[in-house]
């Protein structure tokens, strides 16, 4: 068991109500109204630039050079990359890159992004990469379960996109290799009492993830 599942399993409630949420069940039926899928891309541009910060903070906390060269390489994904890719799927669904400069962070955003920095400031690499995970992992694992599953609208879904990138095979290689790369953080003898830290903090990082989910159902017109 990689520590990425023992933390899902300690915290199954939390991680269901992240993963099953309605928001997600309504990608999958294609019910989802627009209008909170459209406010959910809006936040999630000012969220992908400060994941660019936490990966910066994560080149600070590097263990080693290969570390840092990690860290680097995510920030210039994130910048070079994902936020470009971001803002023209956003043009696909009527929002500018204007509308997007202008926009107020909500507080569900910044409940959750300061607490991964909170985190990583407080802690180390590990602290901030398991607060971190929900989000890298859990939406492969939301994309990978509604790719595979039948009930999934497949035809005149507007949201089947948004699943079959993070079902795709880029982005599980990228969460096979975030697993692989939490196990060599925490290292073979982990203690019960950094474990139960780490636990905490797993948990509180999925209930800001469902509280991100339930800030899109709050606009729905």
């Amino acid at each position: 068991m990689t520590l990425f599942e023992r933390l899902k399993a300690d915290c199954a409630a939390s991680w269901n109500g992240y993963v099953d949420h309605a928001f997600v069940r309504g990608m999958a039926d294609g019910t989802l109204p627009q209008a909170s899928f459209q406010h959910y891309l809006k936040q999630d541009y000012l969220f992908l630039i400060q994941f660019a910060r936490a990966y910066a903070l994560a080149g600070y906390k590097a263990r080693n050079l290969s570390d840092l060269r990690r860290a680097k390489d995510a920030m210039t994904a994130l910048l070079d990359e994902e936020l470009g890719l971001h803002i023209a799927y956003c043009a696909e669904w009527g929002i500018s890159e204007t509308d997007l400069a202008d926009l107020p962070e909500e507080p569900a955003n910044m409940a959750y992004t300061r607490y991964v920095m909170e985190r990583g400031m407080a802690g180390d690499l590990l602290d901030l990469h398991i607060a971190l995970s929900p989000c890298v992992l859990g939406y492969g694992e939301i994309g990978r379960t509604l790719a595979d599953a039948p009930a999934t609208l497949r035809n005149d879904n507007p949201y089947l996109s948004w699943i079959e990138m993070y079902a795709g095979p880029e982005y599980q290689t990228l969460c096979q290799d975030t697993l692989s790369y939490l196990d060599d953080l925490a290292g073979p003898a982990l203690s019960d009492a950094r474990y139960g830290e780490l636990l905490k903090t797993f948990e509180q990082a999925t209930r800001l993830e469902i509280g991100f989910w339930g800030m899109g159902l709050s606009v729905r017109n």
